[in-house]
This record gives C-alpha cells, structure tokens and sequence, in this order.
C-alpha cells in the first residue's frame, strides 16, 4: 500500500491479538486555502517564533514546556515525552461492546482504515469483523496516536473496518443548555403527517457524489474572474429580491402543502371530475353564430 500507515500496533481481544495498521479515512486538501499577503508588495507574510525581550529565535532552542503555576513551566524533550509507557500506543485493547445506536453523534470524532498488517492476520482480522457484524456491535477501546490518548470505536466496513476516535465526556457540551428554552411541545397531528409526507418523498439511497462543495467552486470561479480583469475589484452581484425576514407570519399548514406539490401539478388533494359517458348519438356541430357587428352613435 503507497500510503503511510498512521498507527502500527495490534487489536486485543482476551488472548487473541491481531497486528494491523491504520490509515487516514478522510482528506481536507480539497478545501480552500488563505495566504494573508502584504498588499504593497504582494508577497506572503511570515510568521517569526519570538521571546518577549530577546527577539527571534533559532528552532533548535525551542523545547516543549507544562505550564504548573501561573507563568512557571516544567522544560520536557521529544525523547522524554516519547518515554512516558503506555500500553494503548501499541495495542488497542477492545474493552467493551455496545449497540452503535448507543453512542451519541456527538462524541464521533474522525475515522481511520484499520487492515491487516499481514497475512496471518487476516484470519482472525476477518473473524472478528463478521462477528461485529453478525452480532451488530460496536467495540470501543483506547488508543495512544501522536501524543494523545483516544476512545476508540471499531466496527465493520464492507470487507474492512472502520476505526474512529470518539471524544471525552468532557469534551462535549450539554445540550440542554442550549436547547433548554425550546418548548416540550407536541405538533398538530396534520402538520406531522404532512411533514412526515414530504420526507418520504425526498427520502432516497444516500450517494455522497451528489453533493458539491459550492463555496469552493464559487471562491476558484472568483479567482478566475479576478485573474482576467487583472486585479480590478469585482462588484457583488445584487440579489434577486429581499429576503424573508424572522418576523414574517408563514402558514406553515399552507407551505408543507405546497412543499408536497410537482412544479405545475395540482394538489394532491385535489380529486379528478368523473368523466362522462359518451351520448348514444353524436348531433353534427353547427358552425358558431357570428356576433351581430355594434351600430356606431
């Protein structure tokens, strides 16, 4: 595999050990990037490392420090820091197991590839991914990854598995500091019906390639529209018309039904006219009477 493995170690399960690697799941290199730039000149800014009274300086002097006491620090070095034993840097003892609706949105944090280092492993890597899965379990552990400690979950992803870091408790804030003025109220029963109805209809198989990074397109169509006017600001485009403000009174009844409606189609509660029997005997049609022509006063 040409990419570099970010964690080496093995997955424990009671007496089984398993030696696998793990590898970044995501990537953010599509994502737009700032420079700040001195407009005079046109050239990047820089950033110095600096000590107040001493100026700049060199990369080789700079230690990693633990703050104990309000400016009093404790001096530490790579290698003492890289000492520090602790089993989850190269084992990942899977501790516990629980249903994945268990935890909380909230606590998931970014995830990994987790294969098998070799080839004796893989028997035992697939045997407890099937069992993951049969099972439908998710197993958590705790992992040492550049200088952090992780919870962990692991669980299965198509013919691999997915390893995620999930966050602290006190990591996540409580919501019901900020959801606590919402009023525990239950909706109109025919409000939810329609909501309920236009979710179904918009309900399809989730494919991430349907979705666009819009600002990014937006900020690299700018870009090229800058390069050719050769630096002249670009005057902002004048909206359509104003935008609805808070205040507005909505008929919420009124707009879900709409919301359900086909661009030109009547709605759906509208019912179709029975059609009428054809007449035994079809009467030939007569030419229309001309209207008589207005005498002029």
């Amino acid at each position: 595999m040409a990419a570099r493995a970010y964690w080496k170690g093995q997955i424990r399960l009671a007496l089984v050990s398993i030696p696998v690697e793990i590898f970044p799941a995501t990537k953010s290199g599509a994502s737009v990037a700032f420079r700040q730039i001195h407009e005079p000149s046109g050239k990047p800014i820089r950033y110095e490392k600096t000590v107040a009274g001493i100026g700049t300086v060199d990369p080789d002097d700079i230690v990693k420090g633990f703050e104990v006491s309000k400016g009093n620090y404790v001096l530490l070095d790579n290698d003492e820091i890289e000492a520090v034993k602790l089993e989850s840097k190269k084992t990942l003892e899977l501790v516990q197991f629980v249903d994945s609706g268990e935890i909380d949105v909230l606590y998931y944090e970014k995830p990994y590839f987790v294969v098998p280092a070799d080839d004796l492993a893989e028997e035992a890597y697939i045997v407890l991914r099937e069992a993951l899965r049969k099972s439908k379990k998710v197993a958590l552990g705790q992992l040492a990854m550049r200088g952090r400690e992780y919870i962990v979950s692991l669980k299965p992803c198509g013919r691999g598995m997915v390893l995620e870091t999930l966050r602290y408790a006190d990591e996540v804030n409580r919501a019901q500091g900020y959801f606590r003025d919402i009023p525990d109220a239950k909706p109109d029963d025919d409000l939810l019906d329609l909501a309920n109805s236009l979710i179904e209809k918009k309900t399809k198989a989730f494919d991430p390639a349907k979705f666009t990074d819009h600002y990014t397109d937006a900020v690299k169509e700018l870009v090229a529209r800058k390069q050719k006017t050769k630096g002249r600001k670009i005057v902002a485009e004048e909206d359509d018309g104003p935008r609805p403000s808070g205040s507005n009174v909505v008929d919420l009844m009124a707009a879900l039904k709409k919301s359900l409606e086909k661009p030109g189609a009547k709605p759906a509660a509208a019912k179709k006219a029975p059609a009428k029997k054809p007449a035994a005997k079809t009467a030939a049609k007569k030419p229309p009477e001309k209207a008589p022509a207005r005498k002029r006063a």
